[in-house]
């Protein structure tokens, strides 16, 4: 199991917060069984409305946003959540499984502090959420 410092925006002694949200069931399950295997605290959302409301409710320490999602796609509600005060200063790192430089692109424009594809290897993603906890 990987240790994670504590100073990553969770109360001390608490694993970091790592809110992760895809409308694909299953892949919030992997994400949030291995995160948690990984040193860090799942809660999942299953569209961007959800996530907003988590987000502004839960504070967690890094989103884990999910591009093409029903009601309110990733996009949308990762501008939201830049736009707005409260959530702003949140890491973000957008997940799609479109690799191509518009989205990565897009990715930037919404405010993401990051942009991964999908499928992403675990090892992976809990390196960028290290070092996105780090940079924040």
């Amino acid at each position: 199991m990987c240790a994670v410092p504590a100073s990553t925006g969770s109360p001390a002694g608490h694993p970091p917060l790592v809110l992760i949200v895809d409308d694909n069931v299953d892949a919030r399950e992997m994400y949030a069984i291995y995160l948690e295997y990984a040193g860090f605290r799942p809660a999942e959302a299953g569209d961007g409305e959800a996530a907003i409301a988590i987000a502004r409710r839960e504070r967690p320490a890094v989103i884990l946003m999910d591009a093409t999602m029903p009601r309110m796609d990733g996009w949308e509600a990762a501008r939201r959540l830049k736009a707005d005060p409260d959530t702003q200063a949140i890491p973000l790192i957008m997940l799609t499984a479109h690799a191509f430089a518009e989205h990565r692109q897009r990715a930037a424009e919404v405010g993401a502090d990051a942009f991964l594809s999908k499928p992403v290897l675990p090892d992976t993603l809990a390196q960028e959420l290290r070092k996105v906890l780090a940079e924040s």
